[in-house]
């Protein structure tokens, strides 16, 4: 089975804790994704801002993108998937947490980022589907 090194993309970008939502927002124009990891000063994961935290948690409340940071949305331990996990245990983290993507650790370094259309396209349909199902179900 393959683990998440194998269908991770490789080099996560991450946004630091002093950035604006503005910023982090350009860069993920830029990078064409839908989440960046937020990284403290040691370079450390410290959590994830999604394009919908920016949309519904930001934007909709009123707040300034060009002064809020990113550091507003670091709240608790981040969920992860370690780099040698297999799909199964990626699958069932997503599940669990009812995210899309996953930030990859390997020790306590930052490797890559596994979103559920990387799983996608290395399942079989049918598991795609259940994949897709689960995750998107009303919480």
């Amino acid at each position: 089975m393959p683990t998440a090194r194998d269908l991770m993309t490789e080099g996560a970008a991450c946004a630091t804790t002093d950035q604006t939502v503005s910023e982090a927002a350009r860069r993920m124009r830029d990078l064409g994704v839908g989440a960046l990891p937020i990284c403290d000063d040691d370079g450390r994961l410290a959590g994830v801002i999604t394009d919908r935290d920016i949309v519904v948690n930001c934007v909709a409340e009123g707040h300034d993108v060009t002064e809020t940071t990113v550091a507003g949305y670091v709240t608790g331990k981040p969920v992860t998937i370690g780099a040698d996990d297999d799909v199964a245990e990626a699958l069932r983290t997503m599940v669990d947490h009812d995210v899309r993507r996953l930030p990859v650790i390997d020790g306590h370094d930052l490797v890559g980022m596994l979103a559920q259309a990387d799983i996608a396209r290395a399942l079989p349909p049918q598991q795609v589907g259940e994949l897709v199902g689960a995750i998107s179900e009303p919480g």
